[in-house]
């Protein structure tokens, strides 16, 4: 917060040259704050295999969010989540320009801090491949998981290079971090290999099926295990979400998203990330607006278990 003077007084609470998702003000000790749920971007798309840009998708993402930070419940919901949960933005992990093992570590780093304290952290990428440093944390902290993960494409492909957003989840099984037999991936409209353990529910079921009917297989094959939800923007059709890097036709609509993603409520999601939103690309911001969203009901399932 920065003061703003009035003649000669000083009001602490008419300006802030900073703020985070929702205006919360941006908190740079966010291991010794009283959060709940921490946010942190990561403006890194060196692991781009489409179009780049997604370094700019957590900017995107506050800027736009603003547009959503209105005093009392949002619906459908009948609370306020602020009163039931302490979040803080962090801002954006700093790390050296164009060193993406930097990058990774660091962010795995500020991770493991983050969750040894006490804290849930909700990352907004960047491009995907941020979620594997995301997963090895969680995983030192939880154990294995299960994960469920919105997306076209299943980035389960074993051809990629070290640092490649179509490769986290065939490293992060190999990896022990999370278990594919527990584990669905959701909108997927690419070739994949159909026999990795993942259960895939394409995008076309996913379509025509109903919710509930999803939500209910969902919740038996992740069984008890702890959950990390990874949502790429790409999942939704490019008529929903044009600004992404890889934006592949037939996908859901913001609608179903937001209905399946607030039926996972019971589920025990420890960590959750929100990627792929590339500003560069978008149309009157709807991409952006769509993943602030999504982000933003991600927070009220955390907090409708309050």
């Amino acid at each position: 917060m920065k003061n703003c003077t009035l003649g000669n007084e000083t009001d602490n609470s008419l300006i802030s040259n900073a703020f985070g998702f929702l205006r919360f003000p941006l908190n740079f000790q966010p291991y010794s704050s009283d959060a709940d749920w921490v946010i942190t971007g990561v403006p890194f798309d060196m692991a781009t295999s489409g179009r780049a840009g997604t370094r700019h998708g957590p900017g995107a993402i506050r800027q736009i969010s603003t547009n959503l930070a209105w005093e009392g419940h949002r619906w459908p919901w009948h609370f306020d989540m602020r009163e039931r949960l302490k979040i803080v933005d962090c801002g954006d992990l700093v790390f050296n320009f164009g060193d993406a093992q930097d990058m990774s570590d660091k962010l795995q780093a500020h991770t493991e801090k983050l969750l040894a304290a006490g804290k849930r952290c909700l990352t907004f990428g960047g491009d995907h491949f941020v979620t594997l440093p995301l997963l090895r944390a969680h995983a030192k902290h939880f154990g294995k998981m299960a994960l469920v993960h919105f997306d076209a494409h299943t980035d389960t492909y074993a051809n990629g290079s070290k640092f490649d957003h179509g490769t986290m989840f065939y490293h992060a099984p190999n990896e022990g971090l999370i278990d594919p037999q527990h584990s669905v991936q959701i909108g997927i409209r690419t070739e994949h290999d159909t026999n990795n353990g993942f259960t895939v529910l394409d995008a076309a079921q996913v379509n025509d099926r109903g919710v509930d009917d999803l939500v209910a297989q969902i919740k038996e094959i992740v069984g008890s295990l702890p959950v990390y939800l990874t949502f790429d923007i790409d999942c939704l059709d490019p008529a929903f979400a044009p600004g992404t890097g890889t934006p592949v036709v037939g996908g859901l609509t913001t609608d179903k998203a937001l209905k399946m993603l607030r039926a996972l409520q019971p589920l025990n999601i420890v960590g959750m990330d929100l990627v792929e939103v590339s500003p560069a690309y978008d149309q009157s911001d709807i991409t952006a607006l769509a993943g602030a969203t999504i982000a933003l009901d991600m927070l009220y399932l955390q907090a409708a278990k309050k």
